[in-house]
């Protein structure tokens, strides 16, 4: 493997793929690797896409007991005006002043994609939306959505409200990995409320092709957008696309880049779990270098009949300055097929290096200087 530093992250090779979608990005779900991206880590309007944030919210509120599937919220004017039937946007069709249990919310805002219903999950949860977007952000920050900030818990428009595909696409995952129990709720075909009976709003999910969630989204601005999930076999991918312009578009492309990620890619155990892939160069440390490591086993997923072309490098800022910590994302495995970049992969941090002792420091030091003069 050739060691390279890096400092700027070059856009993936559409790898004999194209789609109309303005941001796009297809993930292996167990492992985070990225087989496809299209301004991937471009900001954003996430639209109603952000409601899989308010869901992370409330699922961890669960989780925690501070909230049951059998509590039952107040629909507030504030709730049933700003996202009930008058507004003109998806809803629930909450009666103002009733209760709902929170169960019942959590499926109009994945079926119906309910604004009323998101609301009246945050004043429930939070007391206000504000309040409620601050645990959203919270949360965002824990699990490593940096490119993205939310306002409220519907995906209203918001100038301050924004996303980037990749991060939509790690909500997703996060989603999936940590609340199985509830995943069931977003491949409901339908929901029935005030005797009103509403389809998913991800028509995917009827199509046959194994999807089986996760959120659409829309807003004149942004356009049309899902972040879209299907298990085929043991394999499972995670794929967004945003900025198209129908509900009819969004569904092909969705389509399109799923079965291509399924169909033109074959599986290669590359490394199996602590597998160090490479060694990267620590300045000041007791050790002078760190192995690397995926999170787990590194499969690769690579284009049919490409295994003659393929070549890889580890690319990482450095060297590292310690403390570096076991299971520290540092560095980045990226593969080639004929010099173009057809999948990357995260790298870690085998063990921790502490800082290292006036001599070694002293050494580094002097290692450095001399190259640093050429």
């Amino acid at each position: 493997m050739l060691i390279a530093f890096a400092s700027a992250y070059p856009a993936l090779a559409q790898a004999n793929f194209e789609t109309n979608a303005r941001f796009a990005v297809l993930m292996d779900y167990e492992s985070g690797t990225v087989i496809f991206q299209k301004d991937a880590d471009a900001q954003l309007e996430p639209a109603s896409m952000a409601k899989l944030m308010t869901l992370a919210v409330v699922f961890n509120e669960v989780r925690s007991g501070r909230v049951h599937l059998n509590d039952e919220f107040f629909v507030s004017e504030h709730a049933w005006r700003t996202g009930g039937a008058s507004s003109g946007g998806s809803t629930m069709f909450a009666d103002l002043n009733s209760k709902i249990r929170v169960e019942d919310l959590v499926r109009s805002v994945i079926i119906q994609s309910g604004n009323d219903a998101a609301i009246i999950l945050a004043e429930g949860i939070a007391g206000t939306e504000g309040s409620f977007a601050a645990m959203m952000n919270e949360l965002a920050r824990n699990i490593g959505l940096d490119g993205s900030h939310f306002m409220n818990p519907t995906g209203l428009p918001d100038p301050d409200q924004y996303s980037t595909a990749r991060d939509l696409a790690d909500l997703g995952r996060y989603l999936i990995r940590e609340f199985p129990e509830y995943y069931h709720y977003f491949s409901e075909p339908e929901m029935e409320w005030n005797g009103i009976k509403q389809a998913n709003r991800n028509s995917l999910i009827e199509v046959g092709i194994g999807v089986d969630g996760l959120k659409t989204g829309h807003t004149e601005a942004a356009g049309y957008g899902a972040v879209i999930s299907t298990a085929q076999g043991d394999r499972r991918l995670v794929a967004v696309v945003h900025g198209l312009g129908s509900m009819r578009e969004r569904a092909e492309e969705g389509r399109k880049l799923l079965t291509w990620g399924s169909r033109a890619f074959e599986r290669f155990e590359a490394y199996p779990d602590g597998a160090v892939v490479a060694y990267a160069d620590v300045y000041g440390g007791e050790s002078g270098n760190v192995g690397l490591v995926g999170n787990g086993e590194i499969a690769l997923y690579l284009p049919r009949g490409s295994r003659d072309c393929l070549s890889a490098s580890v690319h990482y800022v450095g060297p590292l300055l310690p403390p570096v910590a076991a299971g520290q994302q540092v560095a980045e495995l990226r593969v080639f097929c004929n010099d173009q970049l057809v999948q990357s992969a995260p790298l870690y941090a085998a063990e921790d290096v502490p800082q290292g002792d006036l001599v070694r420091r002293a050494t580094d030091a002097l290692k450095q200087l001399a190259l640093g003069w050429l």
